[in-house]
């Protein structure tokens, strides 16, 4: 299910969800292994996303719907795409498929150029249903799902539905705008891609702006090697003493010569657990296979 943000509560901003959100990009390199993250290597182009006002309604939704099933690869997925009123932007029947009905809040029928982005979000739903992964509960799924939809191609398309002025805002999908900007960030890195220039909505630009700076930040943590001087003071003192300071990333196992540190790998998000004290060293996450230059 899809929210439809447009005349109610304020946006939500920051981080909330983020220890969900790297819960869930852990989960998707589980589930589907590292080189099954890397077979989602292009994103939904803009053009394919693109759904002209002269455009025949349902031809035109069924293309975009088809475009989003390539980008989340489910060429086997039909999506039927249907309007109709609604409180929420769309809502997708989770079946055996292989054609799933989408309806879709009947205010697409002329404000077409996000349809792309509610589809993204129910095509997520359909490739999580299809490779049997989920989360406890309903509001850690929808995490879950947008998350999905931002790191495999399709979920840039609903941080870029995020406008707001004085006197309207609309917002679709669950995470934050900041923390859509975070999750495609980390994709950026790993494909070596810049979705900067993508967004027609400032404020998305700047939510992107700042959840990058935060994805960033990741690769300068403690115990890595480029975390910044006062950083690496602070991980030592809590080095000596066995335990971290309040909040940070990092944690402290064991004693003495058995004394490990447990900390994040900034990809993926898996817990990694090294020997402290061991000085700078390259470690491989297991996972993601990233090489990591630390300093325990």
């Amino acid at each position: 299910m899809t929210q439809n943000g447009r005349h109610s509560s304020p946006v939500a901003h920051g981080f909330p969800h983020l220890e969900t959100v790297r819960k869930a990009i852990t989960a998707l390199f589980r589930r589907l292994s590292y080189e099954g993250v890397l077979a989602y290597g292009a994103s939904l182009a803009p053009a394919e996303a693109a759904f002209g006002d002269d455009e025949d309604l349902y031809l035109g939704a069924h293309r975009v719907a088809s475009a989003v099933v390539r980008t989340l690869r489910l060429p086997d997925a039909r999506m039927v795409v249907g309007f109709r009123p609604m409180a929420e932007a769309a809502s997708v029947e989770l079946t055996a498929g292989p054609e799933y009905f989408v309806e879709v809040n009947e205010r697409f029928r002329t404000h077409r150029r996000d349809l792309a982005a509610a589809l993204a979000h129910e095509a997520a739903h359909v490739l999580l249903h299809r490779l049997d992964l989920a989360f406890p509960t309903t509001a850690e799924n929808e995490i879950l799902t947008d998350t999905a939809a931002a790191c495999l191609g399709a979920g840039w398309l609903l941080l870029d539905a995020y406008r707001e002025d004085a006197l309207t805002h609309q917002k679709l999908g669950y995470l934050t705008p900041e923390e859509f900007g975070y999750v495609l960030a980390k994709r950026g890195r790993l494909f070596g891609e810049d979705l900067s220039t993508w967004f027609t909505s400032p404020q998305a630009y700047e939510a992107y702006v700042r959840g990058r700076a935060l994805a960033d930040r990741d690769h300068r943590l403690p115990p890595l090697a480029a975390a910044p001087w006062a950083e690496r003071r602070r991980y030592a003192h809590g080095r000596r003493a066995g335990a971290a300071a309040p909040g940070a990333a990092y944690r402290f196992e064991g004693q003495g010569a058995a004394l490990r540190v447990g900390f994040r790998c900034p990809v993926c998000a898996q817990r990694l657990r090294l020997p402290a004290g061991r000085g700078r060293l390259t470690a491989r996450c297991g996972l993601c296979r990233t090489e990591l230059d630390v300093d325990t």
